[in-house]
C-alpha cells in the first residue's frame, strides 16, 4: 500500500508534518502535491493517483477539508470521508471502505493530524453488512 499525499499552499505545512510522520512509520509515501494549483486540482491529483491502485489510500489537506471531500465525492467509484478525529477517520475505513480522507490545517493540528493518519492508514475494512452500502456508494456519483 502506498499513501497518496495532496495538498493546495494552506495545507502545505501539515502534509509536509504528516508525510514525515508516515515515512518514520515505514509507509511509502507518494506526494502529488502541487501548491501553485488550488485544492480541487490536487484532489483530483489524489484521486487519478488512487485509480492505479486498489491497494493505495489517499489524504488530501487544504484550509477547511470540506471542499476536497466535495470534490472526491464527485468521482464516481471514490468513497471519502472528511474527518477531523481518529475515531472518524479509523471507522470511515471499517464501515464505508473510505479510500481518501481529507483534513483542514485550520482545524486539525499537527498532533492530531498524525493521529487522524495513523488511523486511517492502519483501519481496515470490516466488510459483511457494510458491503450493501459500501455497493450503493460506489454506485454513485
Amino acid at each position: 500500500m502506498t499513501v497518496i499525499i495532496g495538498a493546495d499552499a494552506q495545507g502545505k505545512q501539515l502534509k509536509d508534518q504528516i508525510k514525515s510522520f508516515l515515512i518514520e512509520k515505514g509507509y511509502s509515501v507518494e506526494d502529488v502535491s502541487d501548491p501553485e494549483k488550488d485544492f480541487v486540482d490536487n484532489t483530483l491529483a489524489v484521486v487519478n493517483a488512487l485509480k492505479q491502485s486498489e491497494e493505495d489510500l489517499g489524504i488530501m489537506i487544504d484550509a477547511y477539508g470540506a471542499g476536497p471531500f466535495m470534490v472526491a465525492s464527485k468521482i464516481k467509484g471514490m468513497i471519502a470521508a472528511e474527518v477531523s478525529d481518529e475515531r472518524s477517520a479509523y471507522m470511515t475505513r471499517g464501515h464505508n471502505n473510505a479510500r481518501m480522507i481529507s483534513m483542514g490545517s485550520e482545524i486539525v493540528g499537527p498532533g492530531l493530524a498524525e493521529n487522524i493518519a495513523k488511523a486511517f492508514v492502519e483501519g481496515k475494512y470490516d466488510g459483511g453488512r457494510h458491503q450493501i452500502r459500501v455497493d450503493m456508494l460506489n454506485k454513485m456519483a
